[in-house]
């Protein structure tokens, strides 16, 4: 049998672990990971080269029905990427209701994620069984993105239903984001773990620079906030907040790069960018 490749959108609902399994299929920690719904927006790709095959797998922000420019953009970077794709991991939580999914024309693999997290494993036939009758998945698996648990065999499917060809990365690629990217990624985690409610959602992150010199990476970032409001609790009381960010993000990058990191972080009001297209040209979300 001869060499396989393929391009493999992961796509779902928010918060269904699509950036978990992203990371635990390439053994890297490529998307960033929060406990809240649609973190992800960007479409993030993460390359696995085996001596068969080289899985290009694309992390896509959540299915939601949009309601603003941001969702918007969102929504169609996850439909025009899971068209482009050779095969789909489609993946759902095993807790949630089964959703009636669309025939796309491209190989589906239904992953049901979240196993760890089932009390009574006796659910699991009668799911996979509602799922079979809609006939559009060549398989399903269920697994556990955060433990592993099925990952192998899921692996094991992917190499099965991809397509002969050749590597479409150098084999010792694991990703073609830019650090730059994966800067401002690092920056907006913290800032959904640090912070509440709607902030987070507010908040963009935009790396004005990034240069090395003498061994030592500058970075110096700006996040933009919607609300004044927002700015003040980004900040925080006499600067802790920003400050906390700051050191959490430089040292989970000095981590991943390899490099010592003087990171500068600027907080800035820009009201309602996520409804303003112009806006969101500007802070990287592309053309919409």
């Amino acid at each position: 049998m001869g060499f396989k490749s393929g391009f493999v959108p992961i796509v779902g609902r928010p918060n269904v672990g699509k950036s978990t399994l992203l990371n635990r299929l390439v053994g890297e920690k490529l998307a960033i990971v929060t406990p809240k719904p649609q973190t992800t927006r960007n479409r993030i790709l993460g390359i696995l080269t085996t001596a068969g095959f080289q899985a290009v797998f694309v992390d896509t922000p959540g299915l939601i029905q949009p309601k603003y420019p941001l969702q918007e953009y969102m929504a169609k970077a996850t439909w025009t990427t899971a068209r482009e794709g050779d095969l789909i991991l489609w993946l759902v939580d095993v807790r949630d209701e089964p959703k009636k999914l669309k025939d796309l024309g491209i190989p589906i693999i239904l992953v049901m994620n979240k196993v760890d997290l089932l009390k009574d494993k006796s659910v699991l036939l009668p799911l996979i069984d509602e799922y079979r009758k809609q006939r559009v998945f060549r398989e399903l698996i269920p697994i556990s993105a955060l433990t592993g648990d099925g990952v192998d065999e899921l692996l094991r499917l992917i190499e099965n239903h991809l397509p002969l060809g050749p590597p479409l990365y150098p084999p010792d690629r694991l990703t073609e984001s830019s650090e730059r990217f994966i800067a401002s990624e690092i920056i907006r985690e913290k800032i959904f773990l640090l912070l509440k409610q709607e902030i987070p959602y507010g908040t963009a992150v935009r790396v004005e620079e990034y240069k090395e010199k003498e061994e030592t990476l500058y970075i110096e970032a700006t996040i933009f906030v919607e609300r004044r409001s927002q700015k003040g609790i980004l900040i925080g009381k006499g600067g802790g907040m920003l400050k906390r960010i700051g050191q959490l993000s430089r040292q989970e990058l000095e981590e991943a790069l390899g490099k010592r990191v003087f990171l500068q972080l600027w907080v800035k009001l820009r009201e309602g960018w996520r409804k303003r297209k112009k806006d969101l040209r500007y802070l990287g979300y592309g053309a919409i």
